[in-house]
């Protein structure tokens, strides 16, 4: 929603002694670090000389010293003082949102869609994006809602309702809205798109005939019917899939962006024959982003064991966000094929520095440890981590490491040392917390630990699995298998299939626990704690 530059009308302020005498206290205040004292004297010099410039300056400052409240009595006085700048608007309007407050966010939000440099409708558009840092979505619908309210015909206005009410649960609202939108715009490929994708969570056969329907009527519509290939393919239809995309390509010959998306569904329904004809054609048509159509060849390549394949088109990845997979991947392939020192020395030359190197220096590590020499990874991430010793990834990575050497002193002091410093850190919990868990120590503090990487990733598959496995080491074997099948059904991994089996196997369900455990194995065949599980239990 920004605006164009505009005039500014500045007051005549009038230098005083001791409007002087403030301002060089507040500039050298901010200068020796005190920026809180600095932001207080600028904030009260805005509020005596109703001077934007200084007001603006308080603004600044009080964001810099955490003072959300001076910030916002700050930008008020700036929004008043200088009503035509955007800039101003905007901070208001951010500053007001991070505060929960959007409500009284509401008449300033208005301004800014009536001030859009592009138009009202893309105002609308961008509306719920400005309002997403607020986390009460209810709040957040109603204030849509008043919004759009003064532009019911404006088919824009009613897609920023249905988003916001989909976002609010409100699934009736976000149908009801959507619906509308698309009949004050019929040709408008986002409703339907959007329908659909509300659609899907109840109905994956309603959400296919909407696209299906608006195909009929538009069979031109690209970002449709690859929509609607996807929803297929989702709904283990690859046949029909694979026929839309076909249409798809054949109706764009030109469009190497088509032939790309096509080829990707494609390969997600591994028919890596069409995967691979699209990704070429897409290179030839002149991609514009080349290296990742060359790095997702490579692992068609892979995928249908063609290694030399597959290291040709990683060789050819020079740069990019593909540049690192693309060398981690052609590493892993010598590695594979018993070049380990070929494959460290490959790694080695990348053209790479800071946090790339990094990533490279770890790829090393993981090739070393996959080929079971931890002590020789241990001693290189040791080497990195005397050169970086807080860097956060070789903290982690050098822990794990620890942990195959029964280094449990290096594993627990580089893990406290990370939480410590990233006290955010979900994996660094849960690793910590396992640790004490699988050796039976300390119980307490390992499901303290687990339960706080839960919070920060409530989602991850690992961690829930964390916390079953701790509930089973304190005894709580219903508690247990709670966890663990979530886990599991989530995320069929070897090692939750380990620990679920042997949670079933102890509390008396064995033929359920050799289930899962062959199930497991035939997914995982080389799972070194689902083996040893296996033959601890059943020798």
């Amino acid at each position: 929603m920004a605006g164009k530059p505009v005039e500014r009308n500045l007051p005549s302020l009038t230098l005083t002694e001791p409007i002087l005498y403030e301002l060089l206290i507040a500039e050298i205040a901010a200068q020796r670090g005190s920026v809180g004292l600095a932001a207080q004297a600028y904030a009260d010099l805005a509020r005596k000389t109703r001077d934007p410039r200084i007001a603006r300056r308080a603004t600044e400052l009080a964001g810099f010293a955490r003072l959300p409240n001076l910030a916002l009595e700050s930008a008020k006085v700036w929004n008043e003082t200088e009503p035509a700048s955007i800039q101003a608007l905007q901070t208001v309007t951010g500053l007001l949102i991070g505060a929960r407050r959007v409500a009284e966010a509401e008449p300033y939000l208005d301004k800014l869609l009536r001030a859009s440099s592009t138009s009202l409708a893309d105002g609308f558009l961008q509306l719920n994006r400005v309002l997403a840092s607020n986390s009460d979505r209810a709040a957040n619908l109603e204030v849509v809602r008043k919004l759009a309210a003064r532009h019911v015909e404006l088919p824009q206005a009613r897609f920023a309702v249905a988003q916001a009410a989909a976002v609010a649960g409100d699934e009736s609202l976000a149908l009801a809205e959507i619906r509308k939108a698309a009949e004050l715009k019929p040709d408008w490929e986002a409703p339907a798109l959007f329908e659909a994708q509300v659609l899907q969570r109840r109905s994956p056969a309603e959400a296919q005939a909407r696209l299906a329907g608006f195909l009929d009527k538009y069979p031109q519509a690209r970002d449709v019917r690859l929509s609607y290939a996807r929803l297929l393919l989702l709904d283990r239809k690859p046949v029909e899939s694979r026929a839309q995309l076909q249409t798809l390509v054949s109706a764009h010959p030109g469009s190497a962006d088509v032939h790309y998306s096509a080829g990707l569904l494609a390969a997600q329904a591994k028919d890596y024959d069409a995967a691979e004809g699209w990704m070429k054609r897409a290179l030839e048509l002149g991609m514009r982003e080349p290296n990742g159509v060359r790095y997702t060849l490579g692992q068609i390549a892979e995928e249908r064991k063609d290694t030399q394949g597959a290291l040709q088109w990683y060789g050819q990845v020079q740069s990019g966000d593909q540049y690192l997979p693309a060398r981690m991947r052609y590493a892993n392939i010598l590695a594979k094929q018993g070049k380990l020192e070929e494959a460290r020395s490959f790694l080695r030359a990348s053209n790479a520095g800071g946090q790339q190197q990094v990533q490279l220096l770890i790829g090393e590590a993981q090739l070393l440890r996959e080929a079971n020499l931890h002590a020789e990874a241990f001693k290189l991430l040791g080497q990195a981590l005397e050169e970086q010793p807080d860097q956060p990834e070789l903290l982690y990575d050098h822990a794990l490491t620890a942990e195959k050497l029964d280094r449990f002193d290096i594993l627990e002091a580089n893990l406290q040392k990370l939480i410590k410093a990233r006290p955010d850190h979900a994996h660094a919990h849960n690793a910590l917390g396992y640790s004490l868990a699988d050796r039976n120590l300390r119980l307490d503090e390992a499901k303290k630990l687990i339960e706080r990487a839960l919070e920060l990733s409530p989602d991850d598959s690992f961690i829930v699995d964390s916390l079953g496995w701790v509930y089973f080491r304190m005894g709580d074997n219903a508690k247990a298998l709670e966890y663990l099948r979530r886990a599991y059904e989530a995320r069929p991994d070897g090692e939750i299939g380990a620990h679920l089996g042997e949670v079933l196997w102890a509390a008396g369900e064995r033929a359920e626990a050799e289930r899962v455990w062959q199930e497991a194995l035939k997914n995982h065949p080389e799972n070194e704690t689902l083996q040893k599980t296996i033959k601890r239990l059943k020798p």
